[in-house]
């Protein structure tokens, strides 16, 4: 307990899945998490299950991570509330599944906007304040179609912006080395939230067996996902930056059959 006692971290999409399970978790460990979405409704039941656990969570929705001005008034407003800014999980993003011949333009777009936009926005706006703290730590999330292909799930949009997440967090590390920022990234595989429960695992949806794939037998834990960031966004991690943590009950260590 207390891996994160008294620091300020940023946590966007904290509405419900890993977000939620980041802000509890990051809370119960003794962060003042400022948390963010698009779901006014989710943040809301976020606040009060933190709260509730005797955490601390200040939260701000509707707000659009694509937003520029929005972005800045948020981190600014965190950092001149709480004395300052020292991690960011940034955690929220949407996308849109299709194969090449059909994937639109505008589809595309979204889901740059919605995976690449949000965490540079995100990004860099926290920057400065982490360069005046003297350090801190940065957690993207990546995803394991960010390293592989799928011949179940057809996602050339979503592999591209997960690809480029991995990427970023490699360039993030070098630029913030100088000035002490740590940067890291977590690739989670299939992760049982509300958004994989409604698409990825629906029963037309040619993953929904998935389970027989993964050598652990069976789909990720929101949770799992969120003791991975906490350790890779506390002081435990403090020689680990630029790397990309897999979390994926070994799905993508394998090959099928």
């Amino acid at each position: 307990m207390n891996r994160l006692v008294d620091k300020v971290v940023l946590v966007t999409g904290t509405a419900g899945g890993q977000g939620r399970a980041a802000a509890l978790l990051f809370a119960a460990e003794g962060a003042v998490v400022v948390g963010c979405d698009l779901d006014a409704a989710g943040s809301a039941e976020t606040v009060r299950l933190v709260e509730a656990a005797g955490g601390r969570l200040d939260s701000t929705a509707p707000l659009d991570l694509t937003d520029e001005a929005a972005v800045g008034a948020w981190v600014d407003g965190a950092a001149a509330r709480h004395g300052g800014i020292d991690l960011l999980h940034a955690n929220a993003g949407a996308t849109r599944f299709s194969p090449v011949a059909a994937t639109s333009y505008a589809d595309w777009s979204f889901v740059l906007r919605a995976e690449l936009d949000t965490v540079f926005l995100t990004t860099r706006a926290a920057w400065p304040h982490l360069v005046a703290r003297g350090g801190g730590s940065i957690l993207l999330v990546g995803s394991t179609a960010g390293t592989t292909g799928s011949r179940t799930n057809t996602r050339l949009a979503h592999t591209a912006t997960k690809g480029g997440v991995v990427a970023m967090t490699r360039q993030l590390a070098a630029e913030g080395a100088p000035h002490g920022i740590r940067a890291n990234c977590v690739s989670p595989g299939m992760i049982r939230t509300p958004a994989t429960e409604s698409d990825l695992l629906r029963a037309d949806h040619p993953m929904r067996s998935i389970a027989d794939a993964i050598p652990l037998g069976r789909i990720g834990a929101p949770e799992e996902v969120a003791r991975c960031a906490l350790f890779l966004l506390s002081d435990e991690a403090s020689y680990v930056t630029g790397a990309n943590l897999v979390v994926d009950g070994g799905w993508s260590a394998v090959l099928p059959g």
